[in-house]
């Protein structure tokens, strides 16, 4: 993992930021409304971001956490930033979180074809845990629900 980057709470006005990033990285972006209820309104909502060095954010990933159970909404990199160990710190970060939360379980989708995000996932000790079919709207891809317990 990248040892210039800090993680840290997102706050309402990083939204914009993340806004930027989820919309590069995803094919049906949430909306920016969507982030600001996250931050606001959503008293289960969590996001951690990754900030580089110089203070931009370059990554984020955004839990609910319910009872006992943690889910991950999104997990976003920025393109430039890939392949540094930035999407495995969030995710170890998150985890980190959730327990500290007491949360037992996290779980999550992943696109069927997303073979690198799977591989990360199984590396943090995910388990399959079954299909969604049709789970993704943009081209009715299944999802792979993938947990893990904490």
């Amino acid at each position: 993992m990248s040892s210039d980057v800090t993680y840290r709470k997102m706050v309402s006005d990083d939204v914009p930021a993340v806004y930027e990033i989820e919309v590069a990285s995803f094919p049906v972006p949430w909306t920016l409304d969507s982030f600001y209820y996250e931050v606001h309104e959503n008293q289960y909502a969590h996001y951690v971001l990754a900030v580089d060095a110089s203070g931009s954010i370059i990554g984020f990933c955004g839990m609910w956490m319910v009872i006992d159970a943690a889910q991950i909404t999104n997990v976003a990199v920025i393109e430039a930033a890939r392949g540094r160990g930035i999407g495995e710190g969030l995710m170890r970060e998150a985890m980190q979180i959730a327990r500290l939360h007491g949360m037992e379980v996290m779980t999550l989708e992943v696109r069927v074809t997303n073979t690198v995000a799977q591989n990360l996932y199984r590396k943090l000790q995910f388990q399959d845990g079954g299909i969604r079919k049709g789970y993704y709207t943009d081209n009715g891809e299944d999802a792979l629900v993938m947990w893990v317990n904490l």
